[in-house]
C-alpha cells in the first residue's frame, strides 16, 4: 500500500470515528442530576430519514428521541414512522435505536389520540411497547384519557402553536384532569405569539408534561436560533423548570434550516444547555 492510499484510509476511519468522539465527549451529568434531559423532536431533521436522523443523534451525544408521525423510516424505504406501524416496523426500530448505543423514544407527536377507549387504548398499548413516556397531541383531554393516563402511567401533553392551545386554554382544559395531562410547552411558539417565555412556564406550574425548547432571533415573525444567543430567556425557563421541580424532557425541535445547518447549531444548543444545566446543579 502506497503512503498516499495508507493516508486516505487513515482519514476515512478518522471521519467514521468522528460521531462516537463527538457523544464521548458530551457531559450530560448534570442534565441527568436535574431531571431535566434533552431529547430531540425527530421533525427537526425531517428532510432526511429516521433511521439518519438516529444517527446524527447518537453522534452528537444525544440519548432520547421524540418521534413524529411521517417521516420516512431508512433510506430506500416507502415506511413511514406512525402510531399505526406494523410490528415488523417497530422491532427494526427498537434494534436501530440499540445498534446506535441504546437510545430511547421518550415522546410521540405531534398527532390526534382517539377520544374512545378502544381507539386511545390501542394507541397507548402502543407507546408503551415504544417505551414513550409522552403523547404531545392537540386533542381535548376526556374521561378516557384521565383513566388511560392514570392505568399507563404516560403523559398527555398538549402542545401550542402560535394561535392555539395556549396556556390559560390549557389550564382550563386540565382542570378536574389528574396530573398526567397537562402543557407540551413549545417556548417558540410562544415567542412567535409575542408572548415571554418565563411567564408561561409559571403561569403553567405543575401542568408541564414535556417542553419543544427554543430559542428566536426575535418575537413574532422570527427563526430559531442556538439557545442562549436569539432573545427568549431559555436560562430563565430552566431555572423555572428546576425552581418547580419538573422532571421531564426538553426537545430540540428547529422549523428553520437545512441539515448543515442543524448540523452546526444543535451542537452549540446542547454546549449551552449542558454548561447551564452545570451551573443550576449547584
Amino acid at each position: 500500500m502506497n503512503r498516499k492510499l495508507s493516508l486516505l484510509c487513515v482519514l476515512a476511519l478518522l471521519a467514521l470515528s468522528l460521531p462516537t468522539l463527538a457523544a464521548d465527549k458530551r457531559d450530560d451529568s448534570a442534565s441527568e442530576k436535574l431531571g431535566v434531559k434533552v431529547s430531540l423532536q425527530c421533525y427537526t431533521y425531517r428532510m432526511i430519514t429516521f433511521f439518519e436522523t438516529v444517527d446524527k443523534a447518537a453522534g452528537m451525544g444525544i440519548k432520547y428521541l421524540e418521534i413524529y408521525p411521517g417521516q420516512t423510516l431508512k433510506p430506500g424505504s416507502t415506511e413511514k414512522v406512525n402510531r399505526s406501524m406494523s410490528d415488523a416496523v417497530c422491532d427494526e426500530i427498537k434494534k436501530k435505536l440499540a445498534d446506535a448505543g441504546g437510545l430511547k423514544l421518550v415522546a410521540y407527536g405531534v398527532d390526534g389520540v382517539p377520544n374512545d377507549e378502544p381507539g386511545a387504548r390501542k394507541m397507548f398499548d402502543w407507546a408503551k411497547k415504544m417505551g414513550i413516556e409522552v403523547l404531545v397531541t392537540e386533542t381535548t383531554p376526556n374521561a378516557v384519557h384521565e383513566k388511560l393516563t392514570t392505568e399507563y402511567g404516560i403523559r398527555f401533553a398538549l402542545h401550542n402553536h402560535p394561535k392555539t392551545w395556549q396556556p390559560d386554554k390549557v389550564l382550563a382544559a386540565c382542570e378536574g384532569h389528574n396530573k398526567l395531562i397537562g402543557s407540551c410547552s413549545d417556548t417558540g411558539h410562544w415567542m412567535r405569539a409575542d408572548m415571554k417565555q418565563v411567564d408561561q412556564i409559571k403561569k403553567l406550574a405543575g401542568r408541564i408534561e414535556h417542553l419543544h425548547f427554543k430559542d428566536l432571533n426575535a418575537f413574532g415573525d422570527a427563526h430559531d436560533v442556538p439557545w442562549g444567543t436569539g432573545k427568549g430567556d431559555p436560562k430563565g425557563v430552566l431555572a423555572e423548570l428546576k425552581a418547580q421541580g419538573f422532571k421531564g424532557y426538553c426537545s430540540i425541535e428547529y422549523e428553520t434550516g437545512g441539515v448543515k445547518d442543524l448540523d452546526g447549531n444543535l451542537p452549540l444548543c446542547l454546549a449551552w444547555f449542558d454548561k447551564t444545566c452545570a451551573e443550576l446543579a449547584k
